[in-house]
């Protein structure tokens, strides 16, 4: 439709129409559009939800650092450490009796090599046949019989008339047999080298000719010649003596010959190595720091969003809300908790261990934490009574200790009826009732603007209908005066 600018009986013509309906529907939008109106509000839950996520994160994160100073593989991490590398690593698990004992490393674990006798010339057909592989097994003593592993299968492998010596390798390699095989060369031809994928006695192979294309499988000619005069380098064991005792193992890492220790021979000694496992109190230290980060973290977002600044008068966007604060508290309680229990030496809290509440440097304190390490090593000389202090006596319950009881509040606050799911549905319906608000008042905004113009449409269609009759009189008069002049 046109716009309106016909209508001007009493206006003097040339009226905006539109513009007049335009602001009568941007006055029926105020609510929203307005300071503080709806649409500040949307942003203001939006901004909320955000925040609190971000928070919820954090105390994630903080959960996770009390997790480590409740379970019982944080207090009991050790260390092996050997008196030579060179010759022999270790590694402990948690929980391991510190204890050192004496490593000879005899031998190192080989896998079989065999190799078959030179062909010539080389880069000529092999022969047609059938090889046939046994993987997984071991060797009689005198190298006489070969015993295949309870559950292993032979795999056949077919070789065509025009098959090369490469190319019988590669029928292997696919085979995937457990076996790989290369092509050497030398002065003699080529030979086909035949390795273990698996070191020890119990991971040799034997090959075979199943067929041969000319009928003998035994002679050095055809298929056979891989077979016929080839050397064979057998696998064998790793072997060592831990405290003088003979022990072995089918790869050159002995896990579990003592218990929860795992040692690898790197080269055979010439000397015996030592091999200690002690108690790991830098695990403990470190587990601390990163619980002490992840509470500042916390906190100074906390701190961020619920100040205000007089000097800029500005506020945080939860400043003066008052859950905001009560999470803080919560916290901030928790991390006061003072232990139960026994066996804790007679630390309380964690600022017996040299977890405190920094004072800060300005006027007010931050509430931020800060450890002192020497205290804390001061502590650990009694790693026991540190437990304890965590975790609670042994045989006790988790909340007796100071870690338990933190744990206990940062698990309720992020349950699934916690803290913060709650705060997120609230918020989440507010923001669903602002924009259910918005819809109706965009509604409403558009009715005004829809009655508006038909109101008009009708006035401007009853001014064009009076401006023609006011048309037509006058020319009706000027005609009735020209006749009667």
């Amino acid at each position: 439709m046109a716009g309106f600018s016909s209508l001007g009986i009493g206006l003097g013509g040339g009226v905006d129409v539109n513009k007049l309906i335009d602001a009568s529907k941007e006055m029926a939008r105020l609510p929203i559009t307005r300071r503080n109106g709806l649409t500040d509000q949307v942003k203001m839950a939006e901004a909320k939800i955000s925040t609190y996520g971000q928070i919820k994160s954090l105390v994630a994160t903080l959960d996770d650092t009390v997790s480590k100073l409740t379970s019982v593989t944080g207090w009991n991490a050790v260390t092996a450490t050997s008196s030579d590398s060179a010759f022999v690593t270790a590694s402990a698990v948690g929980g391991t009796v510190a204890t050192s004992f004496s490593v000879e490393v005899q031998g190192l674990a080989k896998a079989q090599n065999t190799t078959s006798a030179a062909l010539t010339p080389p880069a000529l057909p092999v022969g047609a046949g059938t090889l046939r592989l046994e993987v997984g097994g071991k060797w009689s003593a005198d190298r006489s019989t070969f015993d295949l592993a309870a559950g292993k299968s032979p795999v056949d492998i077919d070789i065509s008339a025009t098959d090369k010596l490469s190319d019988v390798a590669s029928k292997i390699n696919g085979a995937k047999a457990g076996v790989t095989a290369t092509i050497v060369s030398d002065a003699s031809g080529e030979r086909l080298l035949l390795r273990s994928n698996a070191t020890g006695e119990e991971s040799g192979f034997r090959m075979t000719v199943k067929t041969d294309a000319d009928g003998d499988a035994a002679d050095t000619a055809g298929l056979s010649r891989l077979v016929v005069g080839a050397t064979t380098e057998y696998g064998a064991n790793a072997r060592a003596k831990v405290n003088g005792i003979d022990v072995t193992s089918s790869s050159n890492v002995f896990a579990n010959t003592v218990a929860g220790v795992t040692f690898t021979a790197v080269k055979e000694t010439t000397a015996p190595i030592t091999v200690t496992v002690a108690k790991d109190s830098s695990a403990v230290k470190a587990n601390l720091e990163n619980f002490v980060k992840a509470y500042n973290a916390v906190n100074q977002a906390l701190n961020q969003i619920t100040a205000y600044d007089k000097d800029t008068q500005t506020a945080g966007l939860l400043q003066g809300d008052t859950t905001a604060v009560a999470l803080q508290n919560t916290l901030r309680m928790a991390i006061q908790s003072v232990a139960g229990g026994s066996g804790n030496g007679g630390l309380r809290s964690l600022s017996d261990v040299g977890v405190m509440v920094s004072k800060g440097t300005g006027v007010r304190p931050t509430g931020d934490l800060e450890l002192d390490t020497k205290k804390l090593e001061t502590a650990l000389a009694d790693p026991d009574a540190v437990k304890a202090l965590f975790r609670g006596p042994d045989g006790g319950s988790l909340t007796d200790g100071v870690a338990g009881k933190i744990k206990a509040a940062t698990d309720s606050l992020l349950s699934g009826d916690g803290f913060f799911a709650s705060k997120d549905k609230l918020l989440k319906k507010t923001l669903d009732n602002v924009q259910k608000e918005i819809t109706r008042v965009e509604d409403r905004a558009d009715s005004v603007e829809k009655n508006l113009k038909v109101r008009y449409t009708a006035l401007d269609t009853q001014m064009s209908r009076l401006n023609a009759l006011n048309a037509y009189v006058a020319q009706q008069v000027t005609t009735w005066n020209k006749s009667s002049g």
